[in-house]
């Protein structure tokens, strides 16, 4: 990152929102898993 970089920019903005996005269908995916095998040891806080 330079230091004049504009983080705010539409693509920039679009990019992080699909990666906030795509972590939490993840985080989903892997709770449903767990859900799944009573086996599982659970991580939760």
């Amino acid at each position: 990152m330079g230091r004049n970089d504009n983080r705010k920019t539409k693509k920039m903005r679009r990019k992080r929102s699909q990666l906030k996005l795509k972590a939490r269908i993840k985080r989903k995916i892997e709770t449903a898993k767990a859900a799944k095998k009573p086996a599982a040891p659970s991580k939760k806080k």
